[in-house]
């Protein structure tokens, strides 16, 4: 299906769907409570990151060029020896049973149906196991919080690699968790009722470590998992010699810890400020990332996410050198909204919008999007 006919078939239609990220944010909000739909909205502090992220793009200007062939756009990218459809990725969100009974489920059923890599929360409503039968050989990759417990960690990237997942990905940016006042506002909290035990439930190791096998003490369990404030390069440095897949590190905004990243040894970086849901007041994702593909120079893949809210979003921080962007929120909304229906419309929209906006750049191979002239006012 090209742009047109997407076009010309939501136009035919007698049904009406979200068009874009304020309509998908309507709509969800209408079938959430307010504790839920907090939750997923919000951000760290007085939200100025969370503005930041998606107003900052409008700071960086394509500078198309035209005359170019683009009856044939090649969107293919290869990481890590695997080749990928196109440069977008599900970014990890956990706990998905808060917008939908469905979850992780329908997220990474959708994601296979238009191949979007799935990069699996640690924090997921559904295990690891789950999502793989449910998906088969559709991409996938893990996020990993890495636990003070090891042991634990090491178990759940074991498992990983059974099911056939590709990468690990190492969040860096959640030592302790950032100061949520609409989740203290609403009384909500998704961990205490017990949405995000899909990976833990099932895992010898972590049940193993609890004094008994109540709820309670599974979800203090998985709280005390979570946080490592004490977590380094050397427990990286541990991770890398239990596992053979290719290590990313998310939560990347100083170049300097991007050059620490290459000379540690790891395979790829975020950049991404969690969504603005940890520190408020720090940079904008996107006025983070041409600093830090400068710092890389090419060594290893450097990823995005924070603020991608459309095609044309995605589309600057390719030119901006981004290999991949990665899409959070749209999805959630799109989740909550129509569940795995509602997510494969925003995926599809989100691909073609990205696919028009690449071509109307005047480029017909994602590998050439570093050509395009970015301005930045």
């Amino acid at each position: 299906m090209t742009n047109l006919d997407l076009l010309l078939k939501n136009i035919g239609s007698n049904e009406k769907h979200p068009i874009n990220f304020t309509e998908l944010e309507h709509a969800a909000k209408e079938k959430l409570e307010v504790g839920p739909f907090g939750y997923i909205r919000s951000s760290a502090g007085r939200e100025e990151t969370l503005r930041k992220n998606t107003d900052s793009f409008a700071n960086y200007s394509i500078v198309p060029r035209f005359l170019n062939d683009v009856s044939t756009l090649n969107t293919e990218i290869t990481l890590f020896g695997q080749i990928y459809k196109h440069p977008l990725f599900i970014a990890p969100v956990g706990m998905n049973k808060i917008a939908h009974e469905d979850g992780e489920i329908a997220v990474a059923k959708a994601a296979a149906k238009y191949n979007f890599p799935y990069i699996q929360s640690t924090v997921s409503s559904y295990s690891i196991e789950e999502i793989a039968a449910a998906t088969e050989d559709s991409a996938k990759w893990l996020q990993l919080y890495w636990s003070e417990n090891k042991e634990i960690s090491y178990s759940i990237v074991k498992r990983a690699e059974k099911a056939g997942y590709k990468a690990i990905v190492v969040t860096v940016d959640t030592v302790m968790l950032g100061w949520r006042e609409e989740d203290v506002r609403n009384q909500f909290s998704p961990l205490k009722k017990g949405l995000a035990k899909g990976n833990f439930i099932t895992d010898p190791v972590f049940m193993a470590s609890l004094p008994d096998q109540s709820e309670e003490s599974i979800i203090n369990g998985i709280v005390d998992y979570l946080y490592h404030p004490s977590l380094n390069w050397d427990a990286i440095a541990e991770l890398r010699e239990q596992t053979s897949l290719p290590i990313l590190i998310k939560g990347i905004l100083h170049p300097e810890d991007a050059k620490l990243a290459i000379e540690k040894g790891i395979d790829g970086i975020i950049v991404s400020n969690h969504g603005g849901r940890q520190l408020d007041g720090v940079i904008a994702s996107i006025d983070a990332l041409p600093e830090i593909v400068e710092a890389v120079d090419g060594k290893i893949p450097v990823l995005f996410d924070s603020g991608i809210r459309r095609g044309s979003d995605a589309l600057k921080a390719l030119a901006l050198g981004a290999t991949a962007v990665c899409i959070g929120r749209p999805f959630v909304w799109g989740l909550a909204a129509g569940g795995q229906a509602g997510v494969e419309r925003v995926l599809e929209s989100f691909l073609e919008e990205t696919k028009v906006s690449i071509s109307l750049s005047g480029i017909s191979h994602v590998n050439d999007l570093h050509k395009l002239k970015v301005v930045k006012s």
